[in-house]
């Protein structure tokens, strides 16, 4: 039996926590805030609860496996999984909407033939079947095993199949989300619709790889689910999770340096000079915290290094909670996305820290959801955009002048919505750097195969002998499912050595 101390309790950090002690070791968490969930958080106030952090999972399969494998309860009796359905709404800049049915592909197809016509449907059928061939190409080493050894074959080697397009005599392959989009969907309606999936993880499709079609391709084939009560009580179940397995968890204990001694990782440092031991230290913080924790290097020659991306300061989340007056409309989708008008403004505010854009694309969350209010008379909505995380939040008025727009645009999606605010919350990326530790508050995008190392992360080995990482910020990145699968590789490589190879 090994004692493992890991750092922080976000959905990575735990799942990993819950398999280690099944496995028969003595697992500490030590928390620097007074709860655990990362970002996965809840702000209540006057009967209302929102959900400041991820509001719907995708791939569920990820956690009720750590539920199978962690003890007697199916993840579905300790949480009520729904099905989102429409899985989303979409309103486009020129007025279209369509509603996309939850993990149909035949269903998208076909709810787009209706809004848009027959033959952007068939594009986008026929994108979605390249698509599945890129999945499939990349999901066991960018989801289900360890970052290879020749890491480079991922990052090099595009798997999308792009359709050959022929510009000025020369035949070219898409090889960015944007060039799918221009090239093979060649509708800007559709192109909002592809380029969303990527913005919603603060990636610029004009740079992102072609292989971003995985992501709108996990959804329609795997759907969409909420937790009843709120994605706060994914969370919670986890958390009792390790509870349950004797994981024990140490609130309000921010750990300073990680000790070494023979040249590997022996525990873990405390700000009042405290120092707990273990014969492995598990980090479920973002790279910048890792390497002020850690005096050794944390990379050999030629791994994968977060600073050759030059993602020092990912985007984050800027969120507007509000408290309405009135009933939800019995029929209101889930989730509505609303396009901006303006594509190129705010990629270049989100990239290049140009003006605030007239009008970001937002995403205007609306569960049926007794849990998130007080009675049946008023309602909770999160809406939210994608922001450059390093801008001068919380100084001046900036605050509130984006949320402003952020309100404005969700107002396209509900008439009238400024007429029925009771109160509203600013949720900016300065408190998600509060609340989780991560620089700026940035949110990690999952690892994308293709467009060099920029879109990979760091593997869950490091090269300090009894060090790994785990959660958003390693291998295989950000997002609730590789969360989890971070976790589930972190507790594979101890138990089982380097020669781990993932779940078969």
């Amino acid at each position: 039996m090994a004692r493992i101390a890991v750092i922080g309790a976000g959905m990575g950090a735990m799942a990993a926590a819950a398999r280690l002690a099944v496995a028969g070791h003595r697992v500490t968490v030590y928390e620097r805030t007074d709860t655990y969930g990362g970002a996965v958080r809840r702000l209540e106030r006057d009967g209302f609860a929102f959900d400041t952090g991820p509001g719907l999972l995708p791939l569920p399969a990820v956690y009720r496996d750590l539920f199978v494998k962690t003890g007697r309860e199916p993840l579905e009796e300790c949480v009520e999984l729904v099905q989102v359905d429409p899985s989303s709404h979409h309103m486009f800049a020129d007025g279209t909407r369509v509603s996309l049915p939850n993990a149909s592909r035949a269903g998208v197809v076909a709810a787009l033939e209706a809004a848009l016509g027959a033959e952007p449907a068939r594009r986008w059928g026929d994108f979605l079947v390249r698509a599945r061939e890129a999945w499939d190409r990349t999901r066991r080493p960018l989801l289900e095993e360890p970052l290879w050894p020749n890491w480079r074959t991922l990052a090099e080697r595009e798997p999308y199949p792009a359709v050959p397009h022929k510009k000025l005599l020369r035949t070219r392959r898409a090889g960015t989300l944007a060039e799918v989009g221009a090239w093979e969907l060649r509708d800007p309606r559709l192109t909002a619709l592809l380029e969303s999936h990527a913005l919603a993880y603060g990636l610029d499709p004009r740079r992102t790889p072609a292989s971003a079609a995985v992501l709108p391709y996990m959804e329609h084939a795997f759907g969409l689910w909420y937790v009843r009560g709120g994605m706060r009580e994914l969370a919670r179940a986890v958390y009792e999770r390790c509870l349950a397995r004797r994981v024990e968890f140490v609130f309000g204990a921010e750990v300073v340096r990680i000790v070494e001694k023979d040249g590997r990782a022996a525990g873990v440092g405390f700000r009042d000079g405290v120092v707990a031991g273990a014969d492995h230290v598990v980090a479920g913080v973002d790279h910048h915290r890792l390497g002020f924790l850690a005096e050794h290097r944390l990379y050999d020659d030629g791994d994968v290094r977060p600073e050759v991306s030059g993602e020092w300061a990912p985007p984050g989340r800027f969120g507007v909670l509000l408290a309405l007056r009135g009933p939800r409309e019995p029929d209101a989708p889930h989730r509505t996305v609303v396009h901006t008008p303006g594509r190129e403004a705010e990629l270049d505010f989100l990239t290049v820290g140009t003006d605030t854009p007239a009008s970001p694309t937002v995403t205007v969350l609306r569960p049926d959801d007794p849990a998130l209010r007080p009675d049946a008379e008023h309602e909770s909505v999160v809406v939210s955009a994608v922001v450059p995380s390093d801008a001068q939040w919380g100084e001046g008025d900036l605050d509130e002048r984006y949320a402003d727009l952020v309100v404005e645009a969700a107002e396209r999606a509900l008439p009238g919505l400024r007429e029925r605010v009771l109160w509203r919350e600013v949720y900016t990326p300065d408190q998600a750097d509060e609340e989780t530790g991560a620089e700026f508050g940035g949110v990690p995008a999952p690892s994308l195969a293709g467009g060099g190392t920029g879109f990979l992360r760091p593997a869950n080995v490091t090269a300090l002998p009894g060090l790994y990482r785990v959660g958003g910020w390693s291998h295989p990145g950000g997002g609730l499912p590789h969360a989890g699968m971070s976790g589930a590789l972190v507790a594979g490589l101890i138990v089982e050595g380097p020669e781990f190879r993932g779940s078969q």
